[in-house]
């Protein structure tokens, strides 16, 4: 039987009643699956009536043609979980998410064509979306509340009115869901000033607002715009990102809760982002870029209801005393805790060092320029550029045009410094008469996600020069480090302060939660059992990287580090505490 959601004047409604949409986010791919269903049902135990998602264009479609929707990317699997607790769902599948995510979304391999145009009714890059679409819709068609499923509202772009003001390409992909099956209720979502509401909202579609305080100001505005329709805050903010280098932002839960009681009170629908951060492992970390570049870390806790690891928060339990005040709610019935174990010190024993592992790695490449990963068709990573220079020079210095994002430099194999994109560091290199080695290694932190940044590409976007002098002629090692299993470990025998590879195993007689403590260690990227757990840098705020269970075995475990600077104590420590705010912030 399908479920008939409509709007009637300032009112949802679902099968002729009024209603209240009480939502929160729970992205699927911030959260392995095995735990989507806890996550899920303390959501409903919460007082909460719908779950809301984005859907990553580039973590289903990774490569151009080939596509994915299974583990992670398995979002039939979470929506019918959703219908199983009892949930409705919000799908927010815009080709653009933003959500601090890498590249709002969007994928890595549009940027190979620099002539694209992202976000408007450029004809190259509908054609890509287009494509997309003819895969992802008909799996969501199933699940909409039109045919029994939960989903009762689309979105058909993400606060556009933040980026442009093309209408035409709006009604376009109003248009793209429609004749693909979409028939529930689509909407937009922007800030609520003049304009991004006059950017963003699109007709026939209806417009909610983003805001995380100044409930009847927001309110205020989108009935001007839009009158006599159901307010709705799109995204509450209810607590906040971190990036690199920052203090881990809270809110407290007593201001959460009486801005929440302001929305009620207006009857408005609400949706908070987030309910559960979850984490963004691997390479899938957004950046900013205000005044200078700024990446997003590995944890997504967002100081929010559930922690990263699904524990019910202070703000959790305002929150629902707040939702009772308006509807009622049964007594509450969490789910049983999930276990949390510390597993205690991990040696690492073996190591292998990364410039005599780059043939097993990586197929080089000759070019006369630097080339981008984007021109190099790789998408995530690191990626090493090698050129030789004749001597004899003196005081020359080395000028990286661009740079994204981290630069470290090599002069015969020894390290001398880094550049990156937020701090332009001076590097003086003499080469002997003999000439020298160049090496590069960059590390790509993140695409931007947010702005009029987002054509971010990474690795060296210009050139390198010696004073004025641009180097040609170039050996190039893209590293997506997404197969680690041909490096070769040998025993440590001596710490070598050069990019390596830690091995160390531990055994499980039950696997648990657990917190990978890198105090020690400078900046890398974990492994878990071949699984990227995400970045690591001891300039926090966070100190530990979340482990789940799922991504234990009962037996031997390996855990790999990727440390780019060398550690003086070869171990990690594997924790019951996760740590999100490092004590000192150590400038970068």
């Amino acid at each position: 039987m399908s479920i008939d959601f409509y709007v009637k004047g300032n009112q949802f409604m679902i099968n002729g009643e009024p209603t209240r949409i009480i939502s929160g986010v729970i992205h699927y791919f911030r959260v392995v699956p095995e735990y989507w269903e806890d996550r899920l049902i303390k959501l409903k135990e919460c007082g909460f009536n719908t779950v809301e998602t984005y859907i990553p264009w580039n973590l289903h479609e990774p490569v151009e043609g080939s596509f994915s929707f299974e583990g992670l990317a398995d979002i039939e699997r979470f929506i019918k979980t959703a219908k199983k607790v009892g949930l409705y769902v919000i799908i927010r599948p815009s080709p653009y998410i933003c959500a601090e995510w890498e590249f709002g979304g969007l994928p890595s391999w549009l940027l190979k064509d620099k002539h694209i145009r992202l976000r408007c009714i450029d004809p190259l890059f509908l054609e890509k979306v287009d494509a997309y679409y003819d895969v992802l819709m008909p799996i969501l068609v199933p699940h909409l509340c039109t045919n029994d499923g939960p989903i009762i509202a689309m979105q058909i772009e993400n606060e556009y009115g933040s980026y442009g003001n093309d209408q035409k390409y709006l009604q376009y992909l109003k248009e793209a869901m429609e004749k693909r099956g979409i028939d529930v209720l689509l909407f937009t979502s922007d800030g609520p000033t003049d304009s991004m509401l006059q950017g963003g909202m699109a007709t026939g579609v209806l417009a909610t607002v983003n805001f995380g305080s100044g409930v009847n100001q927001s309110f205020d505005k989108l009935e001007e715009y839009q009158p006599n329709q159901p307010l709705m805050c799109m995204e509450f903010w209810n607590g906040w990102f971190d990036h690199w280098g920052e203090k881990h932002h809270t809110r407290e839960a007593e201001d959460v809760a009486k801005t929440l009681d302001e929305m009620l009170q207006r009857n408005a629908s609400v949706n908070f982002y987030v309910f559960h951060g979850g984490t963004n492992f691997g390479f899938y970390n957004g950046a900013n870029h205000g005044e200078k570049y700024e990446p997003t870390i590995t944890s997504y806790d967002y100081d929010v209801l559930l922690t990263e690891h699904g524990v019910p928060t202070e703000k959790y339990f305002a929150v629902r005393k707040v939702i009772e005040n308006y509807v009622p709610l049964p007594p509450i019935a969490l789910p049983e805790p999930i276990p949390v174990k510390d597993f205690g010190e991990i040696p690492m024993t073996k190591s292998a060092i990364l410039f005599d592992s780059l043939d097993v790695l990586s197929i080089p490449a000759e070019r006369i320029c630097p080339e981008t990963m984007e021109e190099m068709g790789q998408d995530y990573g690191f990626i090493y550029y090698e050129t030789k220079i004749s001597g004899p020079r003196k005081d020359n210095k080395l000028i990286l045009q661009d740079a994204h994002d981290r630069a470290l430099v090599y002069l015969n194999g020894r390290y001398i410094g880094e550049i990156t994109r937020w701090d332009q560091q001076e590097i003086i290199l003499d080469i002997p008469e003999d000439g020298a080695r160049l090496g590069i290694l960059v590390e790509n932190m993140g695409r931007i996600n947010y702005g009029p940044f987002l054509k971010d590409y990474k690795g060296i976007t210009e050139g390198v020069r010696l004073n004025g002098q641009f180097l040609f002629h170039w050996t190039i090692y893209p590293l997506p480090l997404k197969d680690l299993t041909k490096l070769d470990f040998t025993d440590i025998s001596k710490m070598v302060h050069t990019p390596q590879f830690y091995k160390g195993s531990f055994t499980v007689d039950q696997p648990a939660d657990t917190f990978l403590n890198f105090e020690g260690w400078k900046k890398g990227v974990a492994y878990i059992n071949g699984f990227n757990l995400g970045r690591y840098w001891e300039i926090g705020p966070q100190q530990t990287l979340y482990i789940p269970a799922p991504l234990l075995k009962k037996g031997v475990n390996e855990i790999i580090l990727f440390e780019l600077h060398g550690t003086m104590k070869p171990s990690i420590y594997l924790s019951d505490t996760p740590v999100l705010e490092k004590e000192t912030i150590i400038s970068k």
